[in-house]
């Protein structure tokens, strides 16, 4: 279970969550265990009384993202965002923010026509292969992840990865990727989480995302193939 859809469904129908969990109850009922990506989503799926539940990490391709060899300072902050463009993933948010930076968007999806026509001086480089990620990944300055439903979120880990200290909502998945481990700032005011990732440490960045291992990873999903 790594997908609110509960939530997702509500952002676009206002279908209330209860009869969307209720669903997803039914639907993992028969499961020897579901395998969730965080302690927080667990807990979430616990309290819509889904209890067959078992931690299952993940990681990141520490070779293909990783810092550029050499960084050029941008004559303005570069803030980035990779991801859908959808409403569930609050892009918005992102995009509305005052401050003397330039913002690019790697991604596509169904919000791309609508936020193109809003905000004229944001870059919407489009979708991009994860090969050519890191490029995008080692110009910017900062990672700016908006997203308030997602159960982890992949891109924090390769935006680390590359160097790139992370500004987000203190939500399920940016607690739980960025923790208490100073490589990203979070604050219900994303403006002021922007300024403060704007100070933190590229190298502090990359030493956290080096902590999440596929190895261990792919360890926890071949015990639960055994001995679930």
């Amino acid at each position: 279970y790594h997908t609110r859809f509960p939530e997702y469904i509500y952002s676009r129908t206002k279908i209330p969550l209860g009869f969307t969990y209720a669903f997803i109850r039914w639907f993992h009922k028969p499961s020897q265990n579901v395998m969730a990506p965080t302690q927080q989503v667990i807990l979430d799926l616990n309290a819509w009384r889904i209890h067959n539940t078992e931690l299952w990490p993940r990681g990141v391709d520490l070779d293909l993202f990783k810092p550029p060899s050499r960084r050029t300072k941008n004559k303005r902050p570069i803030l980035l965002y990779v991801g859908r463009v959808s409403i569930e993933k609050n892009i918005e948010a992102f995009l509305k923010i005052d401050i003397d930076a330039d913002k690019w968007v790697v991604g596509d999806g169904p919000e791309m026509a609508s936020l193109k026509k809003r905000f004229p001086d944001v870059i919407f480089h489009g979708m991009k292969t994860k090969e050519e990620l890191p490029e995008f990944y080692g110009k910017a300055d900062i990672f700016v992840f908006p997203s308030k439903t997602d159960t982890f979120g992949l891109v924090l880990l390769e935006a680390l990865a590359c160097g790139l200290p992370v500004a987000a909502y203190p939500v399920t998945g940016a607690i739980d990727v960025i923790g208490a481990s100073n490589a990203g700032a979070l604050d219900d005011d994303l403006k002021k989480a922007v300024h403060k990732a704007l100070k933190l440490s590229s190298n502090v960045a990359r030493a956290h995302a080096e902590t999440f291992s596929w190895r261990t990873a792919t360890d926890i999903f071949e015990a639960c193939l055994v001995n679930c």
